[in-house]
Formats: structure tokens, C-alpha cells, sequence
């Protein structure tokens, strides 16, 4: 018997991360499409996730939230799509990986929203600087062609994503080298997949935009 997946997510959100990433997988999966504001604060899904945003995935009664832990648990759940690290990949992954979730997470919504760490308090900040926090996100691409090396990995899929909305909204300078990195992603038939369906969703889930029944 098939273990039942639901999909919770809002097609303007990073819930396009964990959709990519399930398109990968192959996984059969049901969606279910929260708007913002009331659907997201109800009872019922704050039982599912607490902070009350997507995405968020139920996988055999056990749920998941936060893109980057959605990723890497599909990737062992599924582990005939080839996602998760192998032995001599798993340093890089989970560095990297929890790298772009704590250290260029925190840096890019404060710059984004006009704050910058006093330098001489840079120490106790997760990340330090923004500046370093760039040049060290920037720099993994130097020597290899995906985020753990030679071979596409979740890693690809997650901290990739983070990279490819931090050029497109200009927090990271479009080098040659990131465009093209980018570029093999969004070529991916699972990307497109995923797109697609995410698109198809848009009208109606907007931030602004309240339930039909409201």
C-alpha cells in the first residue's frame, strides 16, 4: 500500500522549493492550497504547522515543515531518485545545506528589510556580515559544477533556489558562472514540472488575496 503525501503549500511561497523537489522525487502527492491570512492561521493547520506558513508535507502521519528539512528528508525517502548524498557527498551537503538555511537566510531577509549588523557587533550575529555571508554563498561554485561536487543532489534543489531568487531580486551579483549554474537547474524537466503547476495555481493565492468564502 502506497504511504499517503499531502503537499501543503501557496504557489507564492518557498513551498516552489519543495515542489521542485517533490517533482524530482516522482513521488504521487496530494496538494492542498492554503490561502494567506485566515486558511493559514485556522486551527486545523496550525495542528499540522504551529508557525503557521507553508510549506509543509505529511508523509505517513508525520509531518515535515521548513524547506530545507523537506528536501532532505524526501531525498531518503525516495532514495531511488538519486537526491540524497553519497558517503564522500555528505559533508558538503549538510554544510551547505544548513549553511543557506541559518547563516543566508538570516543575512538576506535582514538586508532585505534595511538591517545591517554594527560591525562592532558582527560577533554576535549568526552569520557575521552580509558581505561574508555573500562571498562565502557565492564561492561554492568555484571548483565544482553543483553544490556537492560532480552530481546533482537536493542540495541542488534547495540551496540552488535560495541562489537563484537572491540573483533574480539582485541580493547576488548575476556572475557568468551563477547564471549558467541556474540555468542547467531551471533546465530540469522536474523544475519545469514543477513550475508549471506552480503557476497554474497562481490566480487567487496571492498575499493580498483572501478566500473565496471569506
Amino acid at each position: 500500500m502506497m504511504t499517503k503525501l499531502t503537499f501543503y503549500t501557496n504557489p507564492m511561497s518557498r513551498g516552489r522549493i519543495a515542489r521542485w523537489m517533490l517533482e524530482e522525487t516522482g513521488a504521487d502527492y496530494e496538494t492542498v492550497l492554503l490561502h494567506y491570512g485566515p486558511e493559514m492561521q485556522s486551527d486545523d493547520y496550525k495542528a499540522i504547522n504551529p508557525m503557521m506558513k507553508v510549506p509543509a508535507i505529511v508523509h505517513g502521519g508525520k509531518t515535515v515543515t521548513e524547506c530545507g528539512a523537506i528536501c532532505a528528508y524526501l531525498a531518503e525517502a525516495f532514495p531511488d531518485a538519486g537526491l540524497a548524498p553519497l558517503p564522500e557527498e555528505r559533508a558538503d551537503y549538510y554544510r551547505w545545506m544548513f549553511f543557506a538555511a541559518g547563516p543566508w537566510e538570516q543575512a538576506s531577509t535582514n538586508r532585505a528589510m534595511g538591517f545591517n549588523v554594527p560591525s562592532e557587533h558582527s560577533g554576535m550575529a549568526g552569520y557575521g556580515d552580509f558581505e561574508r555571508t555573500l562571498a562565502t554563498l557565492t564561492s561554492i561554485l568555484d571548483d565544482r559544477p553543483h553544490i556537492c561536487g560532480d552530481r546533482f543532489t537536493a542540495a541542488d534543489i534547495y540551496v540552488g533556489s535560495q541562489i537563484a531568487w537572491g540573483v533574480q531580486f539582485g541580493t547576488i551579483p548575476a556572475t557568468p558562472r551563477l547564471k549558467d549554474y541556474i540555468s542547467r537547474g531551471m533546465a530540469r524537466p522536474a523544475f519545469q514540472r514543477a513550475t508549471e503547476k506552480d503557476d497554474a495555481e497562481m490566480d487567487g493565492y496571492g498575499p493580498e488575496t483572501p478566500p473565496a468564502n471569506a
